[in-house]
């Protein structure tokens, strides 16, 4: 296990093959399954569970018991609420068709991929397959069941866009053509259901 073993409390139960990068802090009762890698500068909160193998990009924040189930793979500054559920299977049984126990090879898993800047909110549950894309946001206690586009506001059961929201994390606001940040007065473009940050132009493209 490569880590800095002062920043991981005692309790915590991780495997001898897991990676975590530096500066990152694994908190009271989390478990850390065998090949997981968790990046640079992240939090692992009290009572996180992250599966076998399941890929952790920089700056992630875990909050308290969100579970992480292979073979996810989050990506930078992705914010993951308490309680939230990554899951891994969407035919869940205990037994095959001939009453034996399932064991890992019985599962088929596509796997959920969470893309750069998104946040889970608490308690929200991701069925396996979504990807979550850049930057986007899903509300509490939602049931995300259909892939949820770039900057996408999502919430309910099952969950639905609602609306936009920029990189601040605030919902953004329609101002003629343009949706914008109230907050930065950033301005974003909708275009056939996908949304783009409008880029200030420069000295150079002048």
């Amino acid at each position: 296990m490569k880590v800095s073993e002062n920043l991981i409390h005692e309790s915590a139960e991780i495997h001898p093959t897991v990676e975590i990068g530096s500066n990152s802090r694994v908190w009271h009762f989390a478990q850390i399954r065998e090949n997981a890698s968790i990046g640079s500068d992240c939090v692992l909160s009290r009572g996180v569970y992250v599966g076998p193998g399941v890929l952790i990009g920089n700056s992630v924040k875990l909050q308290n018991y969100s579970l992480i189930y292979q073979p996810a793979v989050i990506e930078d500054f992705v914010f993951v609420g308490p309680g939230a559920i990554i899951t891994n299977d969407l035919s869940p049984r205990s037994t095959d068709d001939f009453g034996n126990l399932k064991d890992a090879d019985d599962w088929n898993s596509k796997g959920v991929r969470l893309k750069k800047g998104s946040s889970i909110g608490a308690n929200a549950v991701v069925l396996d397959g979504i990807t979550v894309g850049e930057w986007a946001m899903v509300g509490a206690s939602a049931l995300v069941s259909k892939s949820v586009p770039d900057y996408g506001l999502v919430a309910g059961n099952p969950a639905r866009l609602i609306g936009w929201v920029g990189r601040h994390g605030t919902k953004l606001l329609k101002e003629q053509e343009y949706w914008v940040c109230p907050k930065t007065h950033t301005k974003y473009l909708e275009k056939d259901g996908i949304l783009s940050l409008v880029k200030k132009k420069s000295s150079e493209d002048l």
